[in-house]
């Protein structure tokens, strides 16, 4: 059954038969229909029986939700009976059935089940939404029965997606098809399919959207006038009973480049006017707005900068024109020279987003966000966690994740992010007692903000097991204590079922990222690649260009001294934090490049050369990719032939992916280098 068709069946309440062959809807994602043969009697006597307490768009969307997912998912549909499934918010539930619920916080839920009566309860209505959706997702998981009692809320309170989708339909760094949201010029979206997308989002606990590509330059400038707000609004009334706000990604230089003010000085009072009048105009089309992204001062897009004010000045000038509306400026930290002299050494790219908004503590608006990438370069395979995190204390902001896969495969090679995302959780910033990522995540960072990895792709992500990576955003944005595996194993149950096939997936998603990183670029080596493309192996590529040095290899050695002596860098984190990255000794080794240069003869943790962990890094990378295709093989005949022969092809290409870069980088270090491979597989020529 191809992925149309099967959507066009479950859509008509058509409940699918497993026998020996799995069916699964790549347009589905992670909402299969399974059948009750894992539910008991009793539980499906209280579904059939769906009482919605309360009135409201969102809550009576929680209804048509639920309804909707036990029909579509489990072929169960309502009747009157003596159990039932009770959903309201917590206080009207306490009241009217003589509950004690304890108050959760915003968003956040409660699911009890006794013999004859389920409860979702909301803190407020979204969160009854939420609620309902972790429900249906247990059903299938095996995690309800009597007696089940589940309280959850979300780690952050903002959980966003960025999409980098442009007016022409294109998306950059987009690796499924084109734009959901635009074509030729023009918003042009398909409403069930934007709803279909909504429902996956909200399913995660996604809670804000931008829609429109961050390096905004001339052509959006047009999403806030009255030509296109009318169709903006429309979207944002797919998304609003979903629980998401929009968000815009504006041009800061928007006054001028609309032809109606002469400047975007932020201190000018006729761009403070503009803006506010401007401000108003959208949100009379949309209410409920979150507000504005804004990318100003990098890569060539206008900003603050070029009128001699601060990135302080700049954003506070646009939130005091969104504050009578409730909105917010996320305003992003990915601020660097991109125009630099490779033959300066002092110039260090990593110290730039600290350099530029650390002194700048305490200078924005209640209402301003800095939206900080986790690492200070640019989503590489390896960098460490930005020393913002932890030190900012006066500032709201959020981290932000790449879900789109730039340097991890682009959606041909598999490359599971969850698992670098639990790395990122378990840092310590050492500032404090519960100072990870992930005990700061709520308390001081407020949540996350993660580039798309969608499109029009009729499995929405290009390949198919790249799924796993939105889902897992959306799960460890609301739970940051969730493993990758227990990730991988919910979603690979979720898509697959209980069967071979989930656990084989299960197994090839967490061998995925440690794999790609092997045949890559290991031990915090950076920009190993083809520029622009930011695909395949180009080991000088970015080395002697305006955007910076990533490497420095010579006949010698290798890496970045980023201690006290060379760069500065290690001085950004704690005190205990930087002792351990100037240390050679202590680093960790992955790493240890990012931090030290070092001689191609250093000897690693396991007694063997740097210059010898490189060659094997890439030999076992290439190996290990053979292997996860063959276990895909083993699947065959297991799986509907459409999911199979399309997850085969992806994994055919990365093997050639990873020969390539095999290939390319042990070789680029034998002749750089003239040392050979100890176990002597190179093939010099």
């Amino acid at each position: 059954m191809g992925s149309v068709n099967c959507h066009t069946a479950l859509h008509n309440n058509m409940a699918l038969v497993y026998g020996d062959l799995m069916k699964i809807c790549e347009y589905d994602c992670w909402f299969q229909a399974w059948g009750t043969q894992h539910i008991p009697a009793s539980l499906v006597a209280m579904l059939e029986n769906v009482t919605i307490e309360e009135q409201g768009e969102i809550m009576g969307w929680t209804g048509a939700e639920l309804r909707r997912g036990l029909r579509r998912g489990f072929g169960i549909s309502q009747k009157a009976g003596p159990k039932e499934t009770r959903v309201g918010t917590i206080g009207h539930l306490n009241t009217a059935l003589n509950l004690a619920l304890p108050p959760q916080k915003p968003e956040g839920f409660v699911i009890q089940v006794t013999d004859d009566r389920i409860i979702i309860a909301g803190q407020d209505p979204q969160g009854a939404l939420y609620g309902a959706y972790r429900l249906l997702a247990l059903l299938r998981l095996g995690g309800i029965s009597p007696g089940t009692r589940i309280a959850e809320a979300p780690a952050g309170s903002h959980r966003i997606i960025n999409h980098w989708d442009n007016l022409d339909g294109t998306v950059e760094r987009g690796y499924a098809g084109n734009s959901l949201f635009y074509k030729d010029n023009r918003i042009d979206f398909d409403p069930q399919r934007i709803e279909d997308y909504a429902r996956l989002l909200a399913s995660v606990g996604i809670n804000r959207i931008s829609i429109n590509n961050a390096n905004v330059r001339k052509a959006a400038k047009k999403l806030i006038t009255e030509t296109y707000l009318p169709d903006v609004a429309k979207l944002a009334a797919i998304f609003r009973p979903f629980g998401i706000r929009l968000l815009l990604s504006i041009n800061f230089a928007s006054p001028y480049l609309l032809g109606e003010v002469s400047t975007a000085d932020p201190l000018d009072p006729a761009v403070q006017d503009w803006w506010k009048a401007r401000s108003e105009v959208i949100y009379r089309y949309i209410p409920d707005l979150a507000g504005f992204v804004v990318k100003a001062d990098s890569e060539f897009e206008p900003g603050p900068f070029q009128y001699g004010r601060t990135h302080a000045q700049g954003a506070n000038m646009l939130a005091a024109a969104l504050k009578p509306h409730g909105g917010e400026v996320i305003w992003r930290c990915f601020v660097y020279n991109c125009t630099q002299d490779w033959r300066d050494p002092s110039i260090d790219r990593a110290k730039a987003a600290y350099d530029h908004f650390m002194p700048l503590d305490g200078g924005f608006d209640q209402n301003v966000l800095l939206q900080i990438k986790f690492g200070p370069y640019d989503f590489q395979v390896r960098e460490p966690v930005s020393p913002l995190f932890g030190r900012l204390s006066k500032t709201r902001h959020i981290m932000e994740l790449q879900i789109t896969q730039e340097y991890t495969g682009q959606q041909i090679d598999l490359c599971y992010l969850p698992w670098i995302w639990e790395d990122i959780m378990n840092f310590d910033t050492a500032y404090r007692p519960a100072s990870t990522i992930r005990e700061l995540l709520g308390p001081s960072i407020e949540g996350l903000a993660g580039v798309s990895n969608v499109g029009l792709d009729q499995n929405w992500t290009g390949h198919t097991l790249a799924q796993a990576n939105l889902y897992g955003y959306g799960r460890l944005g609301w739970d940051p204590n969730l493993s990758a595996q227990k990730i991988a194993e919910e979603w690979s149950l979720l898509t697959f079922g209980e069967s071979d096939a989930a656990q084989t997936v299960t197994k090839l998603l967490m061998k995925s990222y440690p794999v790609y990183e092997g045949y890559n670029a290991p031990f915090g080596v950076c920009f190993m690649v083809n520029p622009g493309s930011h695909y395949g192996p180009n080991p000088e590529g970015y080395e002697f260009s305006k955007w910076g040095t990533y490497h420095r290899a010579d006949r010698q050695s290798i890496g970045v001294d980023r201690g006290p002596t060379g760069t500065g860098y290690t001085e950004h984190y704690s005190p205990q934090k930087a002792g351990l990255f100037r240390d050679p000794s202590r680093c960790p080794e992955e790493l240890i490049l990012f931090f030290h240069r070092l001689r191609y003869d250093y000897r690693m943790k396991n007694n063997e050369t740097l210059i010898q962990n490189i060659y094997n890094a890439h030999f076992e990378g290439y190996e290990a990719v053979e292997a996860m295709r063959n276990d895909w093989m083993g699947l065959k005949g297991k799986l509907d032939e459409t999911v199979y022969t399309s997850v085969l092809s992806r994994l055919e290409q990365q093997l050639e992916n990873a020969r390539e870069w095999r290939d390319v980088i042990n070789t680029y270090f034998w002749r750089k280098t003239g040392i050979p491979d100890a176990k002597g597989r190179l093939v010099y020529g």
